[in-house]
């Protein structure tokens, strides 16, 4: 599995909108510098993916995130393959037993399939809208995760392994 975070708040995100012709769309902008914190874990080969949404970034809540991928998948070795964080390598961050962290090079997003799931989450469930408070960005940021896990197809191609056949992308 790819490990990442990514940072949501309230700070708007325009992005291009369907108008007819002849019609400008507008879109609301506000700058409110509230965040919280997603955690997601990709397997690109089959699509799964796990998430936790969290109010912040550090080895605790990360530990947290780990357990929380070990107790989803009870009979498997997890290998899990993230970037250099400090919390990523932090003294006190407790990793399960069936797991296994590897980092990948410095400088490098653009080796984590992670970071195509986050486009989509911005795109589909987050661009052109304003939220009232944090709460409300972290629930729509809920629904988005929860549209994604249950879509294991669209997932793996977004991880960019759909060459792989016969494997099963519909939950079992």
């Amino acid at each position: 599995m790819f490990e990442d975070e990514a940072r949501f708040g309230r700070l708007s995100d325009p992005r291009r909108a369907w108008a007819p012709p002849g019609v400008r769309p507008r879109v609301a902008a506000r700058i409110v510098r509230e965040y919280g914190y997603a955690y997601a874990a990709v397997s690109p080969h089959d699509g799964v993916l796990d998430s936790l949404v969290l109010p912040e970034v550090n080895a605790e809540l990360m530990s947290l995130f780990l357990a929380e991928v070990a107790r989803r998948h009870p009979r498997e070795f997890i290998f899990m393959v993230l970037d250099g964080a400090g919390w990523h390598r932090a003294g006190d961050l407790v990793i399960p037993e069936r797991m296994r962290l590897y980092p990948l090079p410095a400088r490098s997003p653009e080796l984590n399939p992670t970071e195509h799931v986050w486009d989509e989450l911005r795109e589909k469930w987050l661009a052109n809208r304003l939220f009232d408070c944090q709460d409300a960005v972290d629930g729509q940021v809920q629904k988005g995760w929860a549209a994604l896990e249950n879509n294991r197809a669209r997932v793996a191609s977004l991880a960019g392994f759909t060459w792989i056949k016969n494997i099963p992308l519909q939950p079992q």
